[in-house]
């Protein structure tokens, strides 16, 4: 259904409000890892955050930028974007909200442990010039600024205060560990209980500042790891909404008054190697780093058959990628081609790189962060064993597996990532993934361990660097003329590509399980914002 008729429904259907209010119960595969807004650069935690917070700007349902709680911005100067604050808005505990919180949000995020820190990349100062007008100075111009704000969620300082939250969350390897347990954002619901890896409870905001889209009062998340379950609880009427599904459960799903709603999601999957470490943590390899070798990394990529994956994994349901992003990315490329498979070639790569016998590697893995994610794993350890690579498989629920990913563990040598770029640019992904990583004090990150607030390269687990590239990501962010802009993208995608600097997979299918009654935007990004949800 095309968005406009979706929104023209939405508003039709939420002219009766009153008569018409319902509970929303939705599952998904797994719990949202905090409710910490900084914690986690995930789509599903900052999806759901993003019911109970707002950012400056948001996304509507086709995914374009819109206002919030900044109700317009301009560039006034080449390195400076003024953003006017929307007036009369509340956080759920009654405070108001002025430029005060916009700065505390953004000292906050730029904190140590936080793990958005890049969202204000390039900002060089930040000023209130009144209570409900801030400048962000930038030390070169920045045409995408704004795009990369959506999930940047605006915090209160006087409540962050009050509650000892002055500081990001530190992820727990257990979720329940969190000392989080609440919320207090400006968003359209508000947080009411929440037992982690149970279930969280929400209410309708009254006191929103926006127009309602809407006629939930209620809203019940329920985690369910299995993906029978889910298509199980939506069968059976004990819940409304339900992702994601499996291919092999969407007749049982069709046949019970519900529907199985799927199109392309905006994220590719794909395979990351440390490529700084002079010895492997988790290898047989003793001495050296067989990943450091552009031969080890393409024979790796010349063993895994994607159209396999595709066709037993997936269940036809996901699109071999040959980049790291794909469709509806500014600066994908068709003209790149995926290496063939080949498992002849890898294992004559493997033998010129010093590997005839092949060796042993851990490849990490979540269990319950994509769709079929451990089995995927699953797929390329069975593939890699026979070009003589034994992986040793380890998948591990998302709240343990980012928890060991991420700085300043970074135990990992190999290990399955998916990205959607927020800003839907080839920035995004070249800065967060491609970078040389370095932090705020300088010089590079990798191998010693996070020094302060992480600036580039983020989520660069495997240390990649070309400095080549990094100075192209450099001109990417800073160049306004459009033309001379995707010139440089284009040189930036052609080295990574080259480069073998990861292992793309694919782009998978959404598939949101919906029971006939209910009526909802399904975004491309895979985020389910209630706030367009109407149940007849």
């Amino acid at each position: 259904m095309r968005i406009a008729t979706v929104l023209a429904a939405l508003a039709l259907a939420a002219a009766a409000l009153p008569g018409q209010a319902r509970e929303l119960r939705f599952a998904y595969q797994a719990d949202a890892a905090s409710l910490d807004p900084y914690a986690i650069n995930e789509t599903f935690t900052l999806g759901f955050l993003g019911n109970v917070y707002e950012g400056l700007v948001r996304r509507g349902p086709g995914l374009a930028l819109e206002p919030a709680l900044a109700e317009r911005w301009e560039m006034v100067a080449p390195t400076r974007w003024r953003f006017h604050l929307r007036r009369g808005v509340r956080f759920h505990d009654g405070e108001a909200f002025t430029a005060a919180d916009v700065l505390f949000s953004a000292g906050r995020v730029r904190a140590a442990g936080s793990d958005l820190a890049p969202r204000l990349a390039g900002v060089a100062r930040i000023v209130a010039v009144d209570d409900h007008t801030v400048d962000f100075i930038t030390e070169t111009p920045d045409p995408i600024l704004p795009a990369e704000w959506d999930t940047w969620y605006i915090m209160s300082g006087s409540w962050a205060r009050a509650h000892g939250a002055e500081t990001p969350e530190k992820l727990a390897d257990d979720p329940g560990a969190a000392a989080l347990r609440t919320a207090n954002g400006t968003g359209p619901f508000r947080l009411v209980s929440r037992e982690a890896g149970l279930r969280t409870v929400a209410e309708a905001n009254p006191h929103w500042w926006d127009a309602r889209t809407h006629n939930l009062t209620r809203v019940t998340f329920t985690p369910i790891a299995s993906g029978a379950g889910r298509a199980a609880a939506l069968a059976a009427g004990r819940v409304d909404m339900a992702w994601p599904i499996p291919a092999e459960e969407a007749a049982r799903v069709e046949a019970a008054g519900a529907r199985v709603m799927s199109g392309r999601e905006l994220r590719t999957i794909f395979l990351g190697m440390d490529q700084f470490r002079a010895e492997l943590l988790h290898a047989s390899v003793k001495g050296r780093n067989p990943f450091k070798d552009r031969r080890v990394r393409e024979a790796f990529y010349r063993a895994i058959d994607v159209a396999a994956i595709r066709d037993r994994v997936m269940g036809g349901r996901s699109t071999p990628a040959a980049m790291t992003i794909g469709p509806g990315i500014a600066g994908f490329d068709r003209r790149f081609r995926r290496l063939a498979y080949d498992p002849a070639k890898a294992r004559r790569l493997l033998a010129a790189a010093g590997y005839a016998d092949g060796f042993e590697v851990r490849l990490d893995c979540p269990n319950d962060r994509y769709v079929n994610d451990a089995a995927i794993c699953a797929a390329v350890a069975s593939m890699l064993g026979e070009v003589g690579v034994t992986v040793r498989l380890d998948a591990r629920p998302k709240s343990a597996y980012f928890a060991r990913l991420l700085p300043p563990r970074l135990d990992t040598s190999f290990y399955l990532l998916g990205w959607t770029p927020g800003s839907f640019d080839s920035w995004n992904p070249l800065f967060y993934l491609h970078a040389c990583p370095q932090a705020e004090a300088g010089g590079p990150v990798w191998p010693q361990g996070a020094r302060g607030r992480i600036v580039k390269g983020h989520s660069n687990f495997g240390g990649y660097c070309n400095p080549e590239l990094d100075a192209l990501t450099a001109r990417i962010r800073s160049e306004t003329d459009p033309a001379r802009r995707a010139a440089l993208v284009g040189e930036a995608w052609t080295l990574a590509v080259a480069d073998v600097a990861y292992i793309p997979l694919h782009q998978q299918a959404l598939s949101w399980g919906v029971r006939d009654d209910v009526r909802l935007a399904q975004r491309a990004d895979n985020q389910f914002a209630w706030r367009h949800v109407v149940i007849e």
